[in-house]
Protein backbone atom coordinates (compact mmCIF):
# COMPACT_ATOMS: atom_id res chain seq x y z
CA UNK A 1 0.00 0.00 0.00
CA UNK A 2 1.68 3.38 -1.17
CA UNK A 3 0.85 6.73 0.74
CA UNK A 4 3.55 8.65 -1.40
CA UNK A 5 1.40 11.72 -3.41
CA UNK A 6 3.70 14.55 -4.46
CA UNK A 7 0.96 16.16 -5.59
CA UNK A 8 -1.28 16.21 -2.98
CA UNK A 9 -1.99 19.54 -1.28
CA UNK A 10 -2.82 19.32 2.49
CA UNK A 11 -6.25 19.96 3.54
CA UNK A 12 -6.68 22.89 5.76
CA UNK A 13 -8.10 20.27 8.43
CA UNK A 14 -5.29 17.55 8.43
CA UNK A 15 -2.65 17.12 10.79
CA UNK A 16 0.67 17.55 8.99
CA UNK A 17 4.14 16.84 10.27
CA UNK A 18 7.34 16.72 9.04
CA UNK A 19 9.88 14.38 10.13
CA UNK A 20 14.09 13.84 9.36
CA UNK A 21 14.75 10.32 8.64
CA UNK A 22 18.16 8.69 8.68
CA UNK A 23 17.28 5.23 7.28
CA UNK A 24 19.02 2.12 7.94
CA UNK A 25 21.43 0.35 6.12
CA UNK A 26 19.90 -0.80 2.84
CA UNK A 27 16.68 0.80 2.96
CA UNK A 28 15.57 3.38 0.69
CA UNK A 29 14.57 7.31 2.04
CA UNK A 30 10.98 6.15 0.38
CA UNK A 31 10.74 2.85 1.79
CA UNK A 32 10.69 3.83 5.29
CA UNK A 33 8.94 7.26 4.61
CA UNK A 34 5.96 4.58 3.39
CA UNK A 35 6.63 3.01 6.47
CA UNK A 36 6.29 5.42 8.61
CA UNK A 37 3.39 6.60 7.37
CA UNK A 38 1.59 3.55 7.78
CA UNK A 39 2.75 2.49 11.25
CA UNK A 40 1.93 6.17 12.40
CA UNK A 41 -2.18 5.20 10.99
CA UNK A 42 -3.77 2.31 9.47
CA UNK A 43 -0.68 0.23 7.45
CA UNK A 44 1.20 -2.77 9.16
CA UNK A 45 4.09 -4.29 8.20
CA UNK A 46 2.22 -6.82 5.96
CA UNK A 47 -0.90 -6.85 3.83
CA UNK A 48 -4.30 -7.85 5.74
CA UNK A 49 -7.30 -8.65 4.86
CA UNK A 50 -9.23 -6.62 7.05
CA UNK A 51 -8.18 -4.08 5.73
CA UNK A 52 -10.98 -2.40 2.81
CA UNK A 53 -11.44 0.30 0.29
CA UNK A 54 -13.61 2.21 2.56
CA UNK A 55 -11.10 2.65 5.27
CA UNK A 56 -7.96 3.31 3.07
CA UNK A 57 -9.82 6.03 1.13
CA UNK A 58 -11.20 8.12 3.97
CA UNK A 59 -8.06 7.38 6.83
CA UNK A 60 -4.74 7.10 4.37
CA UNK A 61 -2.14 9.66 5.13
CA UNK A 62 -0.46 11.08 2.01
CA UNK A 63 3.66 11.95 1.96
CA UNK A 64 3.69 14.71 -0.13
CA UNK A 65 6.76 16.37 0.14
CA UNK A 66 10.33 14.45 0.02
CA UNK A 67 13.86 16.11 -0.12
CA UNK A 68 16.46 13.14 -0.57
CA UNK A 69 19.00 15.63 0.26
CA UNK A 70 18.25 16.83 3.62
CA UNK A 71 16.40 13.11 4.40
CA UNK A 72 12.78 14.96 5.16
CA UNK A 73 9.60 14.10 4.98
CA UNK A 74 6.35 15.32 5.57
CA UNK A 75 3.01 13.46 6.18
CA UNK A 76 -0.45 15.03 6.10
CA UNK A 77 -2.55 13.00 8.28
CA UNK A 78 -7.09 13.06 7.71
CA UNK A 79 -7.96 14.47 10.96
CA UNK A 80 -10.45 11.31 11.60
CA UNK A 81 -7.54 9.21 12.91
CA UNK A 82 -7.37 11.30 15.80
CA UNK A 83 -9.32 11.75 19.01
CA UNK A 84 -9.89 15.29 20.11
CA UNK A 85 -9.12 16.51 23.03
CA UNK A 86 -6.95 13.73 23.70
CA UNK A 87 -3.27 14.35 22.95
CA UNK A 88 -2.15 10.90 25.02
CA UNK A 89 -3.80 9.49 21.89
CA UNK A 90 -2.83 11.61 19.17
CA UNK A 91 1.07 11.16 20.90
CA UNK A 92 0.81 7.38 20.57
CA UNK A 93 -0.21 7.47 16.82
CA UNK A 94 1.95 10.33 15.76
CA UNK A 95 5.12 9.79 18.19
CA UNK A 96 4.62 6.12 19.09
CA UNK A 97 5.94 3.13 17.14
CA UNK A 98 7.76 5.13 14.73
CA UNK A 99 10.56 5.37 17.02
CA UNK A 100 11.26 1.92 17.52
CA UNK A 101 11.42 0.39 14.09
CA UNK A 102 14.27 -1.49 12.46
CA UNK A 103 13.72 0.52 9.28
CA UNK A 104 15.32 3.78 10.34
CA UNK A 105 18.69 4.51 12.30
CA UNK A 106 17.24 7.81 13.45
CA UNK A 107 13.63 9.77 13.27
CA UNK A 108 13.74 13.17 14.37
CA UNK A 109 10.09 14.73 14.39
CA UNK A 110 10.92 18.66 13.42
CA UNK A 111 7.31 20.28 13.30
CA UNK A 112 3.67 20.12 13.30
CA UNK A 113 0.80 21.86 11.95
CA UNK A 114 -2.53 21.59 14.06
CA UNK A 115 -5.68 22.37 12.22
CA UNK A 116 -8.28 24.61 13.51
CA UNK A 117 -10.67 22.17 14.67
CA UNK A 118 -7.94 20.11 16.66
CA UNK A 119 -7.06 23.41 18.07
CA UNK A 120 -10.11 24.34 19.61
CA UNK A 121 -10.75 20.99 21.32
CA UNK A 122 -8.44 21.92 23.50
CA UNK A 123 -8.41 25.20 25.96
CA UNK A 124 -5.20 27.06 25.22
CA UNK A 125 -3.53 29.08 27.81
CA UNK A 126 -6.08 31.53 30.19
CA UNK A 127 -4.03 34.41 30.60
CA UNK A 128 -1.16 34.24 27.47
CA UNK A 129 1.02 37.52 27.34
CA UNK A 130 -1.84 40.01 27.99
CA UNK A 131 -3.14 38.01 30.74
CA UNK A 132 0.23 37.68 32.67
CA UNK A 133 1.47 41.40 32.22
CA UNK A 134 -2.55 42.32 32.98
CA UNK A 135 -2.46 40.09 36.21
CA UNK A 136 1.41 42.00 37.07
CA UNK A 137 0.72 45.18 35.86
CA UNK A 138 3.61 45.23 33.75
CA UNK A 139 2.93 46.70 30.23
CA UNK A 140 6.35 47.11 28.19
CA UNK A 141 9.61 45.11 29.54
CA UNK A 142 10.56 41.97 30.08
CA UNK A 143 9.57 40.18 33.22
CA UNK A 144 12.71 39.71 35.39
CA UNK A 145 12.34 36.32 37.53
CA UNK A 146 14.37 33.89 39.82
CA UNK A 147 14.94 30.42 40.89
CA UNK A 148 15.56 30.17 44.36
CA UNK A 149 19.08 28.70 44.80
CA UNK A 150 20.11 25.76 45.56
CA UNK A 151 17.57 23.64 44.02
CA UNK A 152 17.23 21.70 47.05
CA UNK A 153 18.61 21.73 50.50
CA UNK A 154 17.15 24.56 52.04
CA UNK A 155 14.41 24.94 54.92
CA UNK A 156 11.03 26.54 54.15
CA UNK A 157 12.12 29.67 56.14
CA UNK A 158 15.07 29.90 54.60
CA UNK A 159 13.37 29.58 51.31
CA UNK A 160 11.33 32.01 51.79
CA UNK A 161 13.48 34.64 53.09
CA UNK A 162 15.60 33.89 49.31
CA UNK A 163 12.37 34.77 47.71
CA UNK A 164 11.18 37.62 49.65
CA UNK A 165 15.41 39.34 48.78
CA UNK A 166 14.96 38.29 45.24
CA UNK A 167 10.98 40.12 45.34
CA UNK A 168 12.18 43.46 46.83
CA UNK A 169 15.82 43.43 45.01
CA UNK A 170 13.21 43.93 41.72
CA UNK A 171 12.71 40.34 40.79
CA UNK A 172 8.40 39.89 39.54
CA UNK A 173 8.70 36.29 39.69
CA UNK A 174 10.13 33.80 42.21
CA UNK A 175 9.69 29.88 41.52
CA UNK A 176 10.82 26.91 42.51
CA UNK A 177 13.36 24.43 40.51
CA UNK A 178 12.31 21.52 39.34
CA UNK A 179 13.63 19.31 41.24
CA UNK A 180 11.76 20.49 44.65
CA UNK A 181 8.38 19.21 45.43
CA UNK A 182 7.89 18.51 48.78
CA UNK A 183 10.92 17.15 50.31
CA UNK A 184 11.11 15.77 54.01
CA UNK A 185 13.46 18.85 54.43
CA UNK A 186 10.85 21.38 52.85
CA UNK A 187 7.40 20.10 52.68
CA UNK A 188 4.66 21.60 49.89
CA UNK A 189 2.68 23.67 52.34
CA UNK A 190 4.60 25.25 54.92
CA UNK A 191 6.69 25.95 52.02
CA UNK A 192 3.96 27.78 50.12
CA UNK A 193 2.36 29.39 52.94
CA UNK A 194 5.40 31.04 54.19
CA UNK A 195 6.93 32.02 50.75
CA UNK A 196 3.63 33.27 50.01
CA UNK A 197 2.96 35.48 53.25
CA UNK A 198 6.65 37.39 52.52
CA UNK A 199 5.31 37.69 48.69
CA UNK A 200 2.47 39.78 50.30
CA UNK A 201 5.07 41.89 52.41
CA UNK A 202 7.00 42.19 49.34
CA UNK A 203 4.60 43.60 47.73
CA UNK A 204 3.70 45.87 50.22
CA UNK A 205 7.10 47.32 50.40
CA UNK A 206 7.58 48.00 46.79
CA UNK A 207 4.21 48.80 45.25
CA UNK A 208 4.65 46.16 42.73
CA UNK A 209 2.85 42.78 42.06
CA UNK A 210 4.99 39.38 42.60
CA UNK A 211 4.36 36.08 41.88
CA UNK A 212 4.88 32.97 43.50
CA UNK A 213 5.56 29.96 41.10
CA UNK A 214 5.45 26.80 42.98
CA UNK A 215 6.08 23.12 41.63
CA UNK A 216 3.12 21.53 42.09
CA UNK A 217 4.22 18.17 40.33
CA UNK A 218 3.13 15.16 41.83
CA UNK A 219 1.34 12.15 40.90
CA UNK A 220 -2.13 13.37 39.08
CA UNK A 221 -4.41 13.22 42.35
CA UNK A 222 -1.58 14.81 44.40
CA UNK A 223 -1.15 17.67 41.70
CA UNK A 224 -4.78 18.54 42.04
CA UNK A 225 -4.56 18.54 45.96
CA UNK A 226 -1.67 20.93 46.24
CA UNK A 227 -3.09 23.24 43.45
CA UNK A 228 -6.39 22.96 45.28
CA UNK A 229 -3.95 24.42 48.36
CA UNK A 230 -2.42 26.76 46.37
CA UNK A 231 -6.01 28.42 45.32
CA UNK A 232 -7.04 27.96 48.53
CA UNK A 233 -4.63 29.91 50.14
CA UNK A 234 -4.48 32.89 48.25
CA UNK A 235 -1.36 32.00 45.79
CA UNK A 236 -1.56 33.54 41.65
CA UNK A 237 0.08 30.47 40.07
CA UNK A 238 1.67 27.36 39.83
CA UNK A 239 4.34 25.57 38.06
CA UNK A 240 4.23 22.00 36.41
CA UNK A 241 7.08 19.62 34.99
CA UNK A 242 5.93 19.09 31.72
CA UNK A 243 7.38 16.37 30.43
CA UNK A 244 7.88 14.42 33.47
CA UNK A 245 4.54 15.11 34.74
CA UNK A 246 2.68 13.80 31.10
CA UNK A 247 0.65 15.28 28.31
CA UNK A 248 -2.56 14.16 30.45
CA UNK A 249 -1.75 15.72 33.62
CA UNK A 250 -1.04 18.54 31.99
CA UNK A 251 -3.98 18.29 30.44
CA UNK A 252 -5.81 17.70 33.61
CA UNK A 253 -4.13 20.58 35.16
CA UNK A 254 -5.30 23.40 33.20
CA UNK A 255 -8.78 22.12 32.94
CA UNK A 256 -8.68 22.29 36.52
CA UNK A 257 -7.54 25.64 37.71
CA UNK A 258 -8.08 29.36 36.78
CA UNK A 259 -4.76 29.88 37.90
CA UNK A 260 -1.66 30.66 35.35
CA UNK A 261 0.57 27.68 34.56
CA UNK A 262 4.36 27.49 34.28
CA UNK A 263 5.91 25.35 32.26
CA UNK A 264 9.00 23.98 33.48
CA UNK A 265 10.81 21.64 30.54
CA UNK A 266 13.04 20.03 32.29
CA UNK A 267 13.45 16.25 30.62
CA UNK A 268 13.37 17.92 27.19
CA UNK A 269 16.52 16.98 25.99
CA UNK A 270 15.74 13.29 26.35
CA UNK A 271 13.53 13.99 23.28
CA UNK A 272 15.28 16.77 21.10
CA UNK A 273 19.36 17.08 22.32
CA UNK A 274 19.65 14.30 19.64
CA UNK A 275 19.77 15.71 16.16
CA UNK A 276 18.43 12.59 14.28
CA UNK A 277 16.10 10.95 17.11
CA UNK A 278 13.76 11.89 18.74
CA UNK A 279 10.81 15.24 19.13
CA UNK A 280 12.05 18.47 18.58
CA UNK A 281 11.37 21.27 21.27
CA UNK A 282 9.78 23.41 18.79
CA UNK A 283 6.87 19.92 18.75
CA UNK A 284 6.69 20.19 22.11
CA UNK A 285 6.49 23.56 22.53
CA UNK A 286 3.19 23.81 20.30
CA UNK A 287 1.53 20.84 22.15
CA UNK A 288 1.98 22.88 25.17
CA UNK A 289 0.65 25.98 24.24
CA UNK A 290 -2.45 24.26 22.94
CA UNK A 291 -2.92 22.35 26.31
CA UNK A 292 -2.75 25.86 27.41
CA UNK A 293 0.43 26.51 29.45
CA UNK A 294 0.76 30.46 30.02
CA UNK A 295 5.03 30.67 30.46
CA UNK A 296 7.33 28.12 29.06
CA UNK A 297 10.93 27.40 29.15
CA UNK A 298 12.05 28.10 25.42
CA UNK A 299 16.36 28.62 26.18
CA UNK A 300 18.44 32.26 25.66
CA UNK A 301 20.90 31.25 22.63
CA UNK A 302 23.61 32.34 24.82
CA UNK A 303 23.21 30.93 28.43
CA UNK A 304 24.08 27.70 29.59
CA UNK A 305 22.18 24.73 27.68
CA UNK A 306 22.18 23.85 24.29
CA UNK A 307 19.84 25.12 21.99
CA UNK A 308 20.76 27.21 18.71
CA UNK A 309 19.88 30.91 17.53
CA UNK A 310 17.35 29.29 15.16
CA UNK A 311 15.77 26.89 17.31
CA UNK A 312 14.99 29.38 20.08
CA UNK A 313 14.14 31.86 18.04
CA UNK A 314 11.71 29.82 15.73
CA UNK A 315 10.20 28.19 19.14
CA UNK A 316 9.57 31.57 20.49
CA UNK A 317 7.85 32.61 17.11
CA UNK A 318 5.37 29.69 17.33
CA UNK A 319 4.30 30.58 20.83
CA UNK A 320 4.35 33.88 20.34
CA UNK A 321 2.90 34.40 17.06
CA UNK A 322 -0.56 34.25 15.93
CA UNK A 323 0.85 32.89 12.37
CA UNK A 324 4.15 31.05 11.84
CA UNK A 325 4.87 31.55 8.80
CA UNK A 326 6.25 28.55 6.10
CA UNK A 327 10.65 28.24 5.83
CA UNK A 328 12.24 25.93 3.80
CA UNK A 329 12.43 23.78 7.17
CA UNK A 330 9.20 24.24 8.92
CA UNK A 331 5.98 24.03 8.78
CA UNK A 332 2.93 26.93 8.42
CA UNK A 333 0.83 27.42 11.49
CA UNK A 334 -1.75 29.22 12.51
CA UNK A 335 -3.67 29.48 15.61
CA UNK A 336 -7.07 30.75 15.45
CA UNK A 337 -7.06 33.19 18.57
CA UNK A 338 -5.61 30.72 20.93
CA UNK A 339 -3.45 32.41 22.72
CA UNK A 340 0.35 33.34 22.82
CA UNK A 341 2.63 31.90 25.24
CA UNK A 342 4.99 34.21 27.62
CA UNK A 343 8.53 32.98 26.70
CA UNK A 344 11.39 32.16 29.27
CA UNK A 345 14.87 32.80 29.09
CA UNK A 346 16.67 30.78 31.28
CA UNK A 347 19.83 28.68 32.16
CA UNK A 348 23.00 30.48 32.83
CA UNK A 349 21.55 33.71 32.76
CA UNK A 350 23.46 37.11 34.48
CA UNK A 351 23.00 40.96 34.25
CA UNK A 352 25.67 40.92 31.34
CA UNK A 353 23.82 38.87 29.12
CA UNK A 354 20.34 41.10 29.43
CA UNK A 355 21.26 43.22 26.64
CA UNK A 356 21.90 40.46 24.32
CA UNK A 357 19.26 38.21 25.31
CA UNK A 358 16.13 41.62 24.78
CA UNK A 359 17.97 42.11 21.47
CA UNK A 360 17.20 38.40 20.24
CA UNK A 361 13.74 37.80 21.76
CA UNK A 362 12.36 41.49 22.44
CA UNK A 363 10.55 42.46 25.47
CA UNK A 364 7.63 39.68 25.65
CA UNK A 365 10.01 37.55 27.49
CA UNK A 366 10.88 36.55 31.38
CA UNK A 367 14.72 36.90 31.66
CA UNK A 368 14.89 34.40 34.48
CA UNK A 369 18.22 34.33 36.37
CA UNK A 370 19.33 31.73 39.31
CA UNK A 371 23.14 31.62 39.71
CA UNK A 372 23.38 34.87 38.24
CA UNK A 373 21.05 36.63 40.73
CA UNK A 374 22.05 34.41 43.85
CA UNK A 375 25.59 34.62 43.12
CA UNK A 376 26.30 38.12 43.55
CA UNK A 377 28.71 38.94 46.23
CA UNK A 378 26.23 41.45 47.93
CA UNK A 379 23.56 39.06 48.33
CA UNK A 380 20.07 37.71 46.49
CA UNK A 381 19.06 41.20 47.06
CA UNK A 382 21.69 42.98 45.38
CA UNK A 383 21.72 40.57 42.57
CA UNK A 384 18.07 40.90 41.60
CA UNK A 385 18.35 44.80 41.60
CA UNK A 386 21.32 44.13 39.21
CA UNK A 387 19.27 41.88 36.80
CA UNK A 388 16.54 44.82 36.99
CA UNK A 389 19.05 47.62 36.41
CA UNK A 390 20.26 45.39 33.54
CA UNK A 391 16.71 45.35 32.14
CA UNK A 392 16.46 49.51 32.66
CA UNK A 393 19.71 49.73 31.34
CA UNK A 394 18.94 47.88 28.00
CA UNK A 395 15.34 49.47 27.22
CA UNK A 396 16.90 52.87 27.84
CA UNK A 397 19.94 51.71 25.55
CA UNK A 398 22.44 52.50 27.79
CA UNK A 399 25.91 50.33 28.06
CA UNK A 400 25.62 48.07 31.26
CA UNK A 401 28.91 49.63 32.41
CA UNK A 402 27.88 52.98 32.13
CA UNK A 403 24.51 52.23 33.79
CA UNK A 404 26.17 50.81 36.81
CA UNK A 405 28.67 53.28 37.70
CA UNK A 406 27.60 54.70 41.33
CA UNK A 407 25.69 51.82 42.03
CA UNK A 408 26.40 49.25 44.43
CA UNK A 409 25.14 46.21 42.24
CA UNK A 410 27.42 46.80 39.77
CA UNK A 411 29.85 43.54 40.25
CA UNK A 412 27.40 41.17 39.25
CA UNK A 413 27.43 43.03 35.60
CA UNK A 414 30.18 40.12 34.92
CA UNK A 415 29.58 37.00 35.63
CA UNK A 416 30.21 36.16 39.35
CA UNK A 417 30.51 32.80 40.45
CA UNK A 418 30.78 33.17 44.50
CA UNK A 419 28.18 30.93 46.44
CA UNK A 420 25.55 32.95 47.39
CA UNK A 421 25.11 33.85 51.33
CA UNK A 422 23.20 31.47 53.31
CA UNK A 423 19.58 32.79 54.52
CA UNK A 424 19.37 34.16 57.24
CA UNK A 425 16.67 35.08 60.15
CA UNK A 426 12.97 33.58 60.31
CA UNK A 427 10.22 35.35 58.28
CA UNK A 428 8.78 36.66 61.00
CA UNK A 429 11.55 39.16 61.49
CA UNK A 430 10.50 41.16 58.46
CA UNK A 431 6.52 42.19 59.84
Amino acid sequence: MSFINLKYKPKKSDVVCQYKITPSPNRSLKSVAEAVAGESSIGTWTEVKTMNEKIRKKLSPKIFYINEKEKRIRIAYPLELFELGNLPEVMSSIGGNIFGMKAVRGILWEDISIPKKMLKSFKGPRYGIKGIRKLLKIKSRPLVGTIVKPKVGLNPEQHARVAYQAWVGGCDIVKDDENLTSQSFNEFKKRFLLTNKLRKIAEKKTGERKAYLINCTAETKEMLRRIRFVEEHGGNYIMLDIITLGWAALQTARDYTKLPIHAHRAGHAMFDRNPNHGMSMEVIAQLARMIGVDTLHIGTVVGKMVGEREEVLHIEEEIESEFTPKTKEHLEQKWYGVKPVLGVASGGVYPGLVPKIIELLGIDIVIQAGGGIHGHPKGTEAGAKAMRQAVEASLKKIPLKEYARGKLEKNSAKRVREKPRRAQNSPQALE
